[in-house]
């Protein structure tokens, strides 16, 4: 049964001093607060590894920010700003990143009503004439959704469209910080171990970690291991509706290895997510695996799958339902999509632990540690806001053991 839930249960007092509008100078000197059993405590960062539980299994989201923000202008002046979100054709992200001629996207489109049927020129920033004039980047709209369209890129030299991007987008800042892209986001708008190209959003809770931080976690005897959801612009979007119900939730791809299934049936210590985004693909696993054991064939995993039926197999049926899955089909990564929704009263079946950064009010993720702490997210938050904790993208960090 989908649960009744008001979000507006889910607010608190953010003042906007108190959002992280930019880093800290080193990544893991960022506070940490440690939430277990009820009680809360303050730490930095980089001791970390020394509350990690013996013996775990630790997953980051190795997902790559895209500079995905792409700047137009039509010939009557009007600029137009086009937002990169998903390859449509090609519809694979690393085919569509090797295009050298063309490719068609998914986009938000800024000042759209501006944009009629003409052919859009790339605004080309004044010092960067001579290299990027060469491969005149031009836009198409295909189709129109509201604030969304279908945009086709055309461009000549026979670049791929990864470096086109490189050389003419923008990495996408969240837009609550209030303020342009700047030279210092290139860097630290993205994880030290991303390494696949696909998001418009940072899975922001591994932007504390450092190499040293790292290393601490493997001389600790924790296993690291990668899995890849791709992070979509729906991570931005609030949630309009008071009922909870009515909020609908984006799509993300993942992949999972099949070496990594293997290591999650055998593991025998406590699983850490880093991100509610590792969190969503975790236990989005089970859900599949349940599509292969009904049907046959892993199916993406609708938003209310967790609360509108009883399910009678085992996290290890489900996850051995994967594994058999591939090796039958001489697979090596599962590759599916997701639009879980974890909410008050659903049941974890894989993450035990969860490092995360503090999220906005009434927003899913406020609804995700709500869930995973049983119900007592505000010990944490008012806590944070009493102990000034800094918010948001390039705030500060949590470790919070489930309840």
């Amino acid at each position: 049964m989908i649960p009744e839930i008001h979000i507006e249960d889910y607010n608190y007092p953010l003042p906007d001093e108190r959002i992280a509008k930019y880093p800290l100078p080193r990544r893991d000197a960022s506070k940490l607060l440690i939430y277990k059993d009820g009680m809360v405590d303050t730490k930095v960062f980089s001791e970390l590894p020394q509350f990690l539980p013996e013996g775990s299994l630790m997953v980051f989201n190795d997902t790559k920010v895209v500079p995905a923000r792409l700047h137009f202008v039509r010939d009557t002046g009007a600029k137009i700003e086009i937002f990169c979100l998903q390859p449509v054709n090609p519809v694979e992200y690393n085919t569509a990143f090797a295009a050298t001629e063309s490719c068609s996207w998914q986009c938000v489109i800024g000042n759209s009503k501006r944009w009629k049927d003409d052919l859009l020129s790339y605004d080309i920033p004044e010092g960067c004439e001579a290299e990027i004039a060469k491969m005149n980047l031009r836009a198409r709209l295909v189709s129109r959704e509201a604030q969304t369209g279908v945009v086709e890129f055309t461009w000549e030299g026979g670049e791929p469209f990864s470096r086109v991007l490189e050389l003419c987008g923008q990495v996408p800042i969240p837009p609550y910080l209030n303020r342009e892209t700047e030279a210092l986001d290139v860097e630290r708008y993205q994880t030290l171990y991303a390494h696949i190209r696909g998001s418009v959003a940072a899975p922001t809770a591994g932007l504390h970690f450092t190499e040293e931080t790292l290393q601490a976690i493997r001389d600790k005897g924790i296993d690291i291991e990668n899995v890849c959801l791709h992070v979509g612009a729906g991570t931005f979007l609030p949630v309009k509706s008071s009922n909870v119900a009515d909020h609908p939730m984006h799509r993300e791809p993942f992949v999972v290895t099949l070496d990594f299934l293997r290591k999650l049936l055998a593991r025998k210590g406590k699983l850490v997510a880093v991100g509610t985004t590792s969190v969503r693909t975790l236990e989005s696993l089970y859900y599949v695996g349940v599509s292969i054991i009904e049907t046959g064939a892993p199916e993406d995993v609708p938003q209310w799958a967790p609360y509108t039926r009883d399910y009678p197999y085992s996290t290890e049926e489900a996850l051995q339902a994967i594994v058999s899955w591939l090796e039958k089909g001489c697979l090596s990564a599962l590759k599916v999509g997701t639009r879980i929704i974890i909410v008050p009263g659903f049941q974890f079946r894989l993450v035990d632990v969860l490092v995360t950064n503090f999220h906005q009010p009434e927003s899913t993720l406020i609804l995700l540690v709500s869930a995973f702490v049983a119900g007592d997210w505000r010990t944490i938050y008012d806590y944070a806001l009493a102990n000034n904790y800094r918010f948001l993208s390039y705030g500060d960090s949590s470790l919070l053991f489930r309840r």
